[in-house]
């Protein structure tokens, strides 16, 4: 099933984000192009220096303060259908003014998480009384509780990512170098379905090590091990992300050995999740088999992020976030062991907490692949 703007941003949301802003104490949020606008209207707008802003009142009808040349861009997306008022501004006006003139008198405003801080700083001048804090206060507990559309989005980003998985071994060829591989994959993960390529991470013998190593012009050897991280978002501005490992020929025994303990790391996470538990216990899970194999000080990330519209949001898979999962938190576990000089080898998969346990969105082999 394909999803669509009218599942993935429903009429109602708006209203659930005045209740949320209210909840947190704040007066009204903020919301500059990036993925809380996205989130909460369905517009994609561009990221320019022409002001777009969301305002939502805690008390008040929400408004798209939005330049008049975007304004037909605006009218075509799925923010025209929620009932929210068009404010078009031109070329000589000053919208940042016009955003507090049209608000009037507040306290405490959130601002997008991902604003500008031009913008930022110019609302600040505009509103000289009015405190700054993050709009996450308010949309962080809406935004990690991914809805059934929003998580059937994810799926459709997981299997696409799974079918670029599938290529791989078939680009993978001692002689080639990482960024040669790189082109390919980039351009499976277009043919896929993805509207864009946010990352691949081709680490190929000790670039395999780094766990957020650049393509470089390596040439791949026999036998060595490779790790692929990769990604993309889909025309739904759902994100994939997904990390196997796979070796060219036959690996060294050492890594062969701890490739194993990776793969029991990995899968007794993915199956401790279920509402209640906490982020940081899963990454204690994982961890704690590395740990007892001798690699603890070996795995060198937190297990896992949050992901949805960004790649990498709430909630985070790490120590010290007590925060409890529940039905439609949607996380990366994605475990790894590096060995800096030599090799390195992760396993990543996305999942879903339901209500009893974890779904995997990712559902390509996790064995080690010998091509």
């Amino acid at each position: 099933m394909t999803t669509t703007s009218f599942d993935l941003y429903p009429v109602g949301r708006v209203a659930r984000v005045r209740e949320a802003a209210a909840a947190a104490g704040l007066d009204a949020l903020l919301l500059t192009p990036g993925p809380d606008l996205r989130y909460v209207t369905g517009y994609d707008a561009l990221p320019l220096e022409r002001l777009t802003c969301l305002a939502v009142p805690a008390e008040g009808e929400p408004f798209l303060v939005v330049p008049r040349l975007e304004l037909p861009a605006a009218q075509a997306s799925p923010a025209a259908r929620l009932g929210v008022e068009f404010v078009a501004w031109d070329e000589t006006d000053d919208p940042y003014a016009l955003v507090a003139r049209r608000l009037g008198p507040v306290a405490t405003v959130g601002l997008a998480d991902r604003m500008w801080a031009m913008q930022s700083l110019r609302l600040r001048a505009a509103m000289p009384g009015a405190e700054q804090v993050l709009a996450g206060t308010a949309l962080r507990g809406l935004r990690m509780r991914k809805s059934e559309a929003e998580v059937a989005a994810l799926r459709e980003a997981g299997a696409a990512i799974d079918a670029v998985h599938a290529q791989v071994p078939g680009f993978l060829k001692a002689g080639r170098t990482e960024r040669e591989v790189g082109r390919d994959i980039a351009e499976a993960i277009v043919a896929t379905g993805h509207a864009t390529v946010d990352f691949v991470i081709v680490g190929s013998g000790p670039n395999g090590a780094s766990p957020h190593h650049e393509l470089s012009d390596r040439v791949i050897q026999a036998g060595e091990p490779v790790v692929v991280d990769i990604g993309g978002q889909m025309p739904s501005g759902y994100c994939s992300d997904s990390t196997r490992t796979y070796s060219v020929g036959e690996p060294p025994a050492d890594f062969a050995a701890y490739y194993e303990v990776l793969r029991r790391a990995q899968e007794a996470a993915c199956d401790a999740v279920r509402p209640g538990v906490s982020c940081e216990s899963i990454d204690a899970v994982a961890r704690e088999v590395i740990t007892e194999a001798g690699f603890g000080d070996r795995f060198i990330h937190r297990t896992g992020h949050g992901i949805g519209l960004e790649a990498h949001e709430e909630p985070y898979i790490v120590a010290g976030n007590a925060e409890p999962l529940a039905p439609g938190f949607a996380f990366s576990i994605e475990p790894g062991i590096y060995l800096p000089g030599r090799h390195g080898a992760r396993i990543e998969d996305i999942v879903v907490c339901g209500e009893s346990g974890g779904e995997r969105l990712n559902l390509r082999p996790r064995e080690l692949v010998v091509v």
